[in-house]
């Protein structure tokens, strides 16, 4: 995962804009997403509208298509997040014969967006859908590729364990945990950025098929490695590991970290932010 790529649409002003309408825009989406964060959510949506209808160009438009994804998926609104999402993926392939190695690494990248607020959702069968339909999407990228074919087995194969385990698939969820290493074995190049989304795949399986040991080991293992320490889903993990071992001051801690952390307008933010709010009120 490219860190930053899946913002690059919504930080991006349209040169066809002057500065100061540029900066308005920004400044609208910002105020969206503070909203969201603090789950005023039909407010947000309110303004990202007006961004999509005001939009001078398709770039800017899909830009905000996308974020209107998102403040749908604080929500953990999975039908529309994919609504909104599909239409980010048609505007990439119009930019399929100008930017073939980005429109279709970028189309792979929104269903897989899709797919990860459905799975945190719960509608396993659509998350299901939408990440295979990442990995066809971006395998369709030409030569010479940017994004390995090796990049979409494992990504895949670590979504097919979360969603195995989900279900309460243990032997299922093993055997994907085994092709996720497997894909970072033969391509160390790939492997070098994505490596440290293992431990966490580990002890996210380990958590939903009941070993907590291993769960908190793997998760803490996780956290430790350079590029986690912030991640708020991985925090939220660990606290809710903490919180099913009965440790519910060390699980309090965790939440209220994670709730901090969780400052973007991106999947990982969307779940934790309403989950952690709600495991602190309770």
């Amino acid at each position: 995962m490219k860190p930053g790529i899946l913002l690059t649409l919504l930080l991006t002003t349209p040169l066809c804009l002057s500065a100061q309408e540029g900066d308005a825009r920004n400044a609208m989406q910002r105020q969206a997403n503070g909203l969201d964060a603090e789950g005023k959510t039909a407010e947000a949506r309110a303004i990202i509208q007006k961004l999509i209808d005001g939009a001078p160009d398709a770039a800017a438009r899909a830009a905000s298509q996308r974020a209107m994804a998102m403040s749908y998926a604080f929500d953990g609104d999975c039908a529309n997040t994919v609504k909104y999402e599909q239409l980010v993926i048609a505007y990439w392939v119009t930019r399929e014969a100008a930017e073939p190695q980005d429109a279709f690494y970028q189309q792979g990248e929104m269903a897989n967006e899709a797919a990860r607020v459905c799975i945190d959702a719960g509608a396993f069968d659509l998350a299901e859908h939408w990440y295979r339909e990442g990995a066809r999407l971006g395998n369709q990228e030409p030569e010479p590729r940017t994004h390995p074919k090796s990049l979409w087995d494992f990504r895949t194969a670590h979504a097919l364990a979360r969603l195995a385990a989900r279900r309460g698939n243990r032997e299922e969820a093993q055997r994907q945990l085994a092709l996720a290493r497997k894909a970072l074995d033969g391509d160390s190049a790939m492997a070098g950025p994505q490596a440290r989304f293992y431990p966490y795949l580990v002890g996210y399986v380990a958590l939903y098929t009941g070993d907590l040991k291993t769960a908190e080991a793997e998760l803490t293992r996780g956290l430790a490695m350079r590029g986690n320490q912030n991640d708020p889903f991985q925090n939220y993990l660990l606290a809710l590991t903490w919180e099913r071992q009965g440790k519910a001051e060390q699980a309090k801690a965790q939440y209220q970290k994670a709730y901090e952390l969780a400052t973007g307008h991106n999947p990982p933010a969307a779940f934790v932010r309403p989950a952690a709010r709600k495991k602190l009120a309770g």
